[in-house]
């Protein structure tokens, strides 16, 4: 079992930013990717970032590609997503979750494991 634990959601202006953390714990030695995904009110859930063991492989939705950054830290077993320049359009629940494998990590299928969220609201 693998469980994990969001942090740094809160209320942010227009063009302000946030960094969200995300701890993993228990059976982590099984875990490939990592990946963020966010939900706004009345949407379904779409990919933002994810990131391999060891940093390898970031990528990122086109929507927040220059704006975002996703990094990983095995030694802290965490996971943070960097969000510059926000706007309105981010605002949403963001979910980090755990993958077992190795490849597809924008896909929201390959992953087993979901931390419970963290609000990210961006005001005027």
């Amino acid at each position: 079992q693998v469980q994990l634990v969001e942090s740094g959601g809160g209320l942010v202006q227009a063009g302000g930013s946030l960094k969200l953390s995300c701890i993993v714990s228990g059976n982590i030695f099984s875990i490939n990717g990592i990946g963020w995904f966010r939900q706004a009110p009345g949407k379904e859930r779409e990919f933002v970032a994810a990131i391999g063991r060891g940093g390898i492989f970031p990528n990122y939705a086109d929507s927040v590609k220059g704006r975002f950054t996703v990094s990983r830290s095995d030694a802290n077993n965490a996971v943070y997503l960097e969000m510059n320049s926000l706007q309105s359009e981010d605002t949403a629940v963001y979910y980090c979750a755990a993958s077992l494998y190795g490849s597809r990590w924008n896909e929201e299928g390959r992953y087993e494991y979901w931390g419970q969220g963290t609000q990210v609201t961006v005001s005027w």
